[in-house]
C-alpha cells in the first residue's frame, strides 16, 4: 500500500489538490504496478515562518 506524502506551503486550493492527488495516484498506480484504492496520498500544509531553506526561512 504505497503512502505519499506531499508538504508544501500553505495556500493551495482543494481543486488544486484534488487534481495533484488524482495525477500522482495515476502515476503511482502505473509505476509501482498497484491500484489506485491501494495508494494514499496526504498533504501537509506548511506556513512559511516554519519552512526553512539553505538556512534562511521561506517568509524571510
Amino acid at each position: 500500500m504505497p503512502v505519499v506524502v506531499v508538504k508544501l506551503y500553505e495556500g493551495r486550493t482543494i481543486e488544486q489538490k484534488r487534481a495533484a492527488a488524482q495525477a500522482i495516484t495515476q502515476v503511482v498506480v502505473e509505476t509501482l504496478k498497484t491500484t489506485a484504492e491501494h495508494t494514499q496520498v496526504i498533504f501537509e500544509d506548511v506556513k512559511k515562518s516554519d519552512w526553512a531553506i539553505a538556512g534562511k526561512l521561506a517568509s524571510d
